[in-house]
């Protein structure tokens, strides 16, 4: 019998890393799901998360930035870069729970940060569990440092009125998407210098995820919101996921957040989910006041770990919705 500590070395020495292929998914989808729910205590891991899908949906989103750990040949944990102009964040990261504690993980991040580098992302960022110090510790030790919760909310969906404002991505001409991206690039530019959500917008429209809500003002682009719906996707059945929206910066910020939610509930019940979920960083205090003035509630909360130690877009003027998970 072996050390614990002989144990670790080797585990580590003998893990390989590199791109996660199409053939690979399967396996990678059901290790994510078996980690989180092991880790979180579920009664049947394998089943966690539904008929929601994390692993398929990014690979598709950008398969360069997905990556495989591999032992003997076989798949054992895996992770995902994400590039949103100048904010980068990862993950799912998730590792086979009889591995765990032996350097995998660390193994997984390396990929991910040579990407970053590569991208030139500016502010970095992840979301993990609050009340793990192990998962503090390992991204500490990348340079992310834990600021505020996270607050990853639902409601059920009620009827919304029409606003005249609203386009939705998927009835654009072809000829009319351009230029509603260079919108959304401006808007997202001054909501934090560089982020930009083509990449997310793109890839829910080309993989049939769901829709992106533009809504437009008197003078431009009033809000965006990027959401998943339905089975397969990152919302599950009967939901619709607010994966990021946000609005123009700046006075009557608060009402255009109250339209880009009414706008997000109206899709939910036009693509027939009865629960609408949103995450907000508590950086954001006024956006999250206002979602919990409207019904929803904390069904699941993490905190965000940033690349410096600095607010990014998660300040008390920022209207912006995600959760980096």
């Amino acid at each position: 019998m072996t050390s614990p500590a002989a144990d670790r070395k080797t585990g580590a020495s003998e893990v390989s890393v590199r791109p996660l292929t199409e053939a690979d998914l399967d396996r990678a989808d059901e290790i994510c799901r078996v980690a989180f729910g092991t880790f979180l205590g579920a009664p049947e891991p394998k089943t966690f998360f539904g008929s929601a899908d994390y692993v398929r949906t990014r690979w598709a989103a950008d398969p360069r930035a997905a990556f495989a750990a591999t032992l003997d040949g076989d798949v054992v944990g895996s992770n995902f870069a994400v590039d949103w102009g100048s904010v980068g964040y990862f993950g799912p990261l998730t590792v086979r729970p009889d591995l765990w504690d032996q350097g995998v993980g660390r193994r997984l991040m390396e990929p991910v940060m040579d990407c970053f580098a590569t991208w030139g992302n500016r502010h970095l960022g992840l979301f993990t569990f609050s009340h793990s110090p192990k998962h503090l510790e390992l991204y500490r030790r990348y340079g992310f440092w834990p600021r505020f919760l996270t607050a990853v909310m639902k409601k059920q969906v009620e009827g919304r009125s029409a606003d005249p404002g609203r386009v939705l991505y998927s009835e654009l001409s072809a000829a009319e998407r351009p230029g509603f991206l260079s919108e959304c690039r401006a808007l997202t530019g001054a909501v934090y210098e560089g982020l930009d959500l083509e990449r997310e917008i793109v890839a829910v429209q080309a993989q049939g995820l769901g829709d992106t809500v533009l809504l437009q003002g008197g003078s431009g682009l009033d809000g965006l919101a990027v959401c998943h719906c339905g089975a397969g996707s990152e919302a599950g059945e009967d939901v619709c996921f607010i994966k990021f929206g946000a609005v123009r910066p700046g006075r009557e910020g608060a009402d255009r957040f109250e339209r880009l939610l009414d706008a997000c509930e109206r899709l939910a019940a036009e693509l027939g989910a009865s629960q609408l979920d949103a995450g907000v960083n508590l950086g954001r205090p006024d956006a999250y006041r206002r979602m919990v003035g409207r019904g929803f509630r904390t069904q699941l909360q993490g905190v965000a770990m940033h690349r410096p130690n600095e607010a990014g877009y998660s300040h008390p003027d920022a209207y912006v919705i995600d959760d980096w998970r």
